[in-house]
């Protein structure tokens, strides 16, 4: 017996869900991690002025590098939290991965954005 071409089309179905699917997590990935690069690079130069700085108190010395540590780590996170519970469901890692790498761009948005007001009100 030969092969129905329904077969096939579900074949086919499935690899393009799947190059979507990759489409999708690799470009989530990449914008969401040069908005964490960014952010990190600028949160962690600010922490080291505060730390060498003489003029702060020991309070701020470990408070700010500590909420800037959290924002920056939040998104990530987040998105193995959504990674985990959609593996748990029975997906495969693939489409376990594009809610996970979602998550991780809208919630790097969030300490964008704090970066952002930072910057803009720092004068």
């Amino acid at each position: 017996m030969g092969n129905s071409g329904t077969t096939e089309v579900r074949r086919e179905r499935a690899r393009a869900e799947r190059v979507t699917e990759g489409a999708t997590v690799a470009v989530a990935s990449a914008l969401s991690f040069g908005l964490l690069g960014s952010t990190a690079v600028v949160f962690a130069t600010t922490s080291w002025h505060l730390l060498t700085d003489s003029g702060t108190t020991g309070f701020s010395r470990f408070l700010a590098p500590l909420i800037f540590l959290a924002l920056v780590a939040l998104p990530l996170v987040l998105a193995h939290v959504v990674f985990r519970s959609g593996r748990r469901r029975g997906k495969e890692r693939l489409t376990a991965a594009v809610p996970a790498a979602l998550t991780s761009l809208g919630a790097s948005i969030v300490p964008f954005a704090a970066l952002c007001l930072i910057l803009m009100y720092a004068n």
